[in-house]
């Protein structure tokens, strides 16, 4: 399984619960990650795409802390089995 594959259905997945993922670009900044997640009620989820198997490089460690230290949860995704529990976590999010 690929990783666009992966995104592809990240993306329609979230659109289903009424979201956008939308690619995250962030010039000047290097290992930000690949989407970011809009949620109903102003809720923001960032997730870096993987291919199966595949873990953050360094950099995208150092953001991850970054974020965490923010109050921003990055999810790694690299298998549809991830998608369904990032769907099962914003289904049990307080709005």
């Amino acid at each position: 399984m690929e990783e666009q594959k992966i995104e592809r259905r990240l993306k329609k997945e979230i659109e289903l619960i009424g979201g956008k993922a939308l690619k995250f670009v962030s010039p000047g900044m290097s290992g930000v990650p690949d989407r970011i997640v809009l949620l109903p009620g102003g809720k923001i989820i960032f997730v870096e795409l993987k291919a199966p198997g595949k873990n953050l490089s360094p950099i995208q460690l150092f953001r991850k802390k970054e974020f965490d230290m923010l109050g921003f949860k990055i999810w790694k995704i690299d298998s549809y089995k991830d998608i369904k529990d990032l769907i099962y976590y914003i289904e049990d999010m307080d709005y």
